[in-house]
């Protein structure tokens, strides 16, 4: 292993120690171990020159559920991670070993879609080497040893990770980097949905390519527009809690969100509800209780209302104002709670997320809290003081795990390669 990758060599690195504080929410030491321990595996098994690279995880802000209706999101990418190991391959092949996970084996010269690949890695990798080949730009063989640390289950889109990773590693050995980050991300959604068979919006793939806070537009969602702010606040730490309850039964849950709203649309003879007026929907709820549920009025109210405050909290974030950006966190949170009603499913007595959103907001130091992702069940985000956020760890992990407690930082890079 290159001297440059032990332990002790990073630990004294300054370029190390500086990218560590940037990206990671954790010590040199354990980043430098984490690392170490990796490149020693890749280098067991693979000879020539490595490279590092990180992909990260995401968490979604603020937008909840408006993507769908062609609305507004705040995403960002966080400092868990999928970290590899790399070496170019002068073959056509991809190679990608990811510790405690099969080997995946593709060989680029094939990029026609499998249907024995589909929900499979190599599925994502075909397809991301297909979507450069399609728009003219090169790939080329490499070999990858990776870990990761983006949790599964709690919403932060480890499959996106993925994508981005291998766009990323696409782009620096082969095209100079100069790859732009919503190609990246728009060529990794497409091997999402086309050659994985996961019919995913652009939400995660942009905010792990754009890093820091993504505000997307989903007016035109053929060609969605995407805008980058850094993170501004340092004094706060982001927690994610696992609340618990089970995802298998849900899916009716989130598809009549999304057919109530596409309801209140129709009742105007739309398919979206971005495509009506804010004010003609106000005008017109007289009329449209008649037709619909009044929850589905109540959803179409969230989302026009929610959409309102991404713009609010994006421009706050520019002008770092923070009380403006939790303020707008809690409203959304409170919003999805009330309107959007995706806290839990009918007749669930066991309600993990509204129990924990009521405990979260008990604790000294909690700047915003609010339900995480699709809902029903899994997870919320939470805003901390720094100084409190053991605290927070301490108590909530009490409850509900202290290994469904998780520490972020948001972190203003997105997938990367690391230069030490």
């Amino acid at each position: 292993m290159a001297n440059q990758y032990e332990k002790k060599s990073l630990s004294n690195n300054p370029k190390f120690i500086e990218i560590v504080s940037s990206i990671y929410n954790t010590s040199v030491e354990i980043a430098a171990e984490r690392v170490s321990s990796l490149v020693k595996e890749h280098n067991n098994r693979v000879n020539g020159q490595t490279f590092l690279f990180s992909s990260p995880g995401r968490i979604e802000v603020i937008g909840n559920h408006t993507d769908h209706n062609f609305g507004e999101v705040l995403a960002a990418s966080v400092s868990v991670d999928l970290l590899a190991a790399v070496t170019p391959l002068p073959i056509p092949k991809v190679i990608v070993r990811s510790i405690g996970y099969p080997v995946v084996e593709v060989n680029i010269e094939d990029l026609g879609i499998k249907k024995e690949e589909i929900g499979d890695s190599a599925a994502l990798v075909r397809g991301v080497a297909n979507g450069f080949v399609e728009r003219g730009l090169l790939i080329g063989g490499f070999v990858a040893t990776t870990t990761s640390d983006v949790f599964k289950g709690a919403g932060m889109s480890s499959s996106a990770a993925f994508e981005l990773l291998v766009s990323e590693i696409f782009n620096v050995f082969y095209n100079e980097g100069k790859i732009d980050p919503i190609t990246k991300a728009i060529v990794s959604q497409y091997a999402e949905n086309v050659y994985f068979g996961k019919p995913s919006g652009l939400m995660d793939q942009s905010a792990i390519s754009f890093g820091g806070i993504s505000h997307m537009d989903f007016r035109d969602p053929s060609s969605p527009q995407v805008e980058k702010v850094n993170w501004p606040f340092s004094d706060v730490s982001v927690v994610v809690v696992n609340c618990g309850g089970d995802h298998t039964n849900l899916t009716p849950n989130y598809a009549s969100i999304r057919a109530e709203m596409e309801e209140v649309a129709g009742f105007f003879g739309k398919e979206k509800l971005r495509e009506i007026e804010k004010r003609d929907f106000y005008d017109s709820i007289q009329d449209i209780s008649k037709k619909t549920s009044g929850r589905a009025i109540l959803r179409a109210i969230h989302f026009y209302e929610e959409n309102s405050r991404v713009e609010k909290v994006y421009q706050a974030l520019k002008n770092a104002d923070e009380e403006e950006v939790f303020a707008g966190i809690n409203q959304s949170g409170d919003s999805s709670y009330r309107l959007l009603q995706n806290c839990y499913p009918e007749g669930d007595k066991m309600q993990p997320i509204p129990l924990a959103l009521a405990l979260a907001q008990r604790i000294e130091g909690l700047r915003a809290v609010r339900v995480h992702g699709g809902g029903f069940a899994g997870t919320i985000l939470a805003f901390v003081d720094n100084e409190k956020v053991e605290t927070f760890k301490k108590y909530m992990g009490d409850i509900f795990g202290q290994g469904n407690i998780y520490l972020l930082k948001i972190r203003n890079s997105g997938a990367t390669k690391i230069d030490i």
